[in-house]
């Protein structure tokens, strides 16, 4: 519930002390000896307040600054004419006292209520003359009233204020749930653009290229080598066959293909075998042991790394022979890729997306990359995820 939703709520508290205050002061005023014009003025003045009341709650209700303050000096009025026409109509004070605090300023407010409190003993004088036993008596009756119509009009200012202090605060709040949640959309769908771009890269782009690489060898074995060539097409199409495969699989945000139709140890071994079709580079692939049950994400993470890592191998390494291994270490799943090729220096920042995608993969599963090269000296990617 909203601070102004609480205001409405509770609101029906001051309409239960105004009509009790109203419908105390004419009990009392008929229970005293007053008869006559006098008894009639105070008794209409007094329902002019009330109706005064009843008709500007709502603009108090909803503060309403343009309307507040003329109702506060409205008020006034009819509860003065009630009192010089009968002191015993001081008792409304019980109840105009708060309606100042809620449609006047403090300050103002307060000068108010002292001055229409001073008002009682006046208007005993003006309506029985001078007596001592009385003003002994109003004396401190008049200083309770005044002391009361303080207080409960500060207590009424401060919940006034407390609320609308309130209602900001929630309207900043839902303001900042707003903007946490489009930071939030805006970060989960960058998050997702690059899921994407990595699942891209190392599943369809690397199918595509080995789709062009083995296209143009065909074009220089059809009149040379028809046999080469047929081999070379049926793994064209294998290779398409599977990327469209992969391309569903995205799309279905469902595990990648290659470990849908067998173990991560079978995924890899086809990763390289495939590599080894494809080139003329010789590929050796070993799994020690056999390996723990891991999350879907983890096998994922591997997975994908050696598919880039054997990527790399066939395109820049120029490599004659390249190992795979899977193994268990410590407590964590090791993959290393290793080949005899050019290596690179790992120090120099690369323009492309495998080796920063792999990076990226790796801290998800909370595993890490190594990366050991240089120049002619070969190149082991090695990763390590928890198990």
């Amino acid at each position: 519930m909203t601070a102004s939703n609480a205001w409405d709520r509770l609101y029906w508290l001051w309409d239960v002390l105004h009509a009790i205050a109203f419908a105390g002061t004419l009990t009392l005023l008929y229970l005293s000896s007053a008869s006559g014009p006098r008894l009639a003025i105070a008794t209409v003045a007094l329902c002019g307040v009330m109706i005064a009341y009843a008709v500007g709650r709502t603009k108090i209700k909803a503060s309403s600054d343009d309307v507040r303050p003329a109702f506060g000096f409205v008020v006034l009025a009819p509860t003065l004419v009630a009192m010089f026409a009968n002191p015993t109509s001081s008792f409304i004070l019980f109840s105009v006292c708060p309606m100042l605090y809620m449609s006047l300023p403090p300050l103002l407010a307060s000068v108010f209520t002292v001055l229409v409190t001073l008002m009682v003993p006046v208007s005993n004088l003006v309506y029985n003359g001078w007596d001592e036993s009385s003003f002994a008596t109003l004396v401190p009756t008049t200083a309770f009233l005044i002391v009361f119509g303080l207080l409960v009009g500060w207590w009424a200012n401060r919940i006034i204020d407390q609320s609308r202090e309130r209602a900001e605060l929630i309207e900043k709040l839902e303001a900042s749930q707003a903007e946490v949640a489009r930071l939030s959309h805006e970060a989960g769908t960058a998050a997702e653009r690059e899921r994407l771009a990595r699942e891209i890269h190392d599943t369809l782009a690397q199918g595509f290229t080995s789709i062009v690489a083995l296209t143009q060898a065909i074009e220089s074995e059809l009149d040379t080598d028809l046999t080469a060539a047929r081999r070379h097409l049926g793994l064209a199409a294998r290779t398409a066959r599977e990327n469209l495969t992969e391309a569903r699989s995205m799309v279905a945000a469902l595990t990648p293909s290659a470990l849908t139709a067998g173990s991560l140890e079978d995924a890899v071994r086809r990763q390289a075998e495939r590599l080894g079709e494809d080139s003329a580079i010789i590929v050796s692939c070993e799994v020690e042991g056999p390996l723990p049950v891991l999350g879907t994400a983890t096998e994922v993470v591997l997975l994908r790394a050696a598919q880039e890592a054997l990527t790399n191998v066939r395109k820049h390494a120029e490599a004659s022979a390249v190992g795979v291994r899977l193994s268990v270490v410590d407590g964590s799943v090791r993959l290393s890729v290793t080949d005899d090729g050019v290596g690179f220096d790992p120090e120099v920042p690369a323009d492309g997306f495998g080796l920063r995608g792999m990076r990226a993969r790796a801290e998800q599963v909370g595993g890490s990359i190594k990366v050991h090269s240089g120049r002619s000296q070969g190149t082991t990617v090695e990763l390590e995820v928890p198990a």
